[in-house]
């Protein structure tokens, strides 16, 4: 299986199972309209990468927890509403930005990420704009905010592990991570939040789901994802 389309197949997939979990849980019935889209729009991705790695389907809902290669950022519990938010604009800050630079290329993903880069703006728009209304409102929805900001902290550094036969080369993956940092610095310091750093974030860094290691959550996550299919192997509609 190739690797590097299953590493950005996954991402989309799992981050898109989580966002539907909000279906019916949305503090408004406009922002649960538009999560369901940015879940959309991440599914169609992973189609789309998945499809051309092998059986669509059997990827999705018959690998095994260590078979699957996203990172451990997109398969964290949503918590609340501004834990959600900081971990979508963590993540969609460097999708848009990584298939920008895939776009330019001539690589198998070149046409995918250049469709999909405007996806990846309005995820990242949509982010960016809660995390102001959220970081700069009340005192409990600044508190939240901050708090989602550092619990997730600790899982973005393995978004910028090189993933070999991407197209981008290992020197240009610490570019990016200095054009995400620089983006989402400007993003938290104008929602009048902090950027996390300190002893109680630094103290252990995630890693290793590129490699099939995964955390607790992800295992629940993957057992209500694939127990129809699992359930009815083979049925149709």
């Amino acid at each position: 299986m190739n690797a590097p389309l299953l590493a950005l197949g996954d991402d989309a997939l799992v981050l898109a199972q989580r966002l539907g979990e909000w279906s019916g849980h949305a503090p408004e019935l406009e922002e649960e309209v538009a999560l369901a889209n940015i879940a959309l729009d991440l599914l169609g991705q992973a189609r789309t990468l998945l499809s051309l790695a092998g059986d669509e389907d059997e990827l999705a809902f018959r690998r095994e927890e260590r078979d699957f290669r996203n990172v451990q950022l997109v398969e964290q519990p949503n918590g609340d509403f501004a834990h959600t938010i900081a971990r979508q604009l963590y993540f969609s800050v460097y999708q848009e930005l990584l298939y920008a630079r895939l776009a330019d290329g001539d690589g198998p993903v070149a046409p995918l990420a250049a469709k999909a880069v405007k996806e990846c703006a309005y995820h990242r728009d949509h982010a960016e704009q809660w995390t102001l209304r959220l970081g700069d409102g009340t005192p409990e929805s600044h508190r939240r905010m901050q708090a989602g900001l550092d619990a997730l902290w600790r899982y973005t550094g393995e978004l910028f592990q090189p993933v070999e036969g991407l197209g981008v080369p290992r020197a240009q993956w610490a570019a990016l991570e200095d054009a995400w940092r620089e983006r989402v610095t400007d993003v938290v310091t104008r929602a009048e939040c902090r950027v996390p750093k300190g002893p109680r974030v630094d103290a252990w860094k995630a890693g290793g789901g590129r490699q099939g290691v995964h955390t607790e959550p992800f295992g629940r996550l993957l057992a209500e994802m694939q127990h129809l299919h699992r359930s009815h192997p083979g049925a149709s509609w």
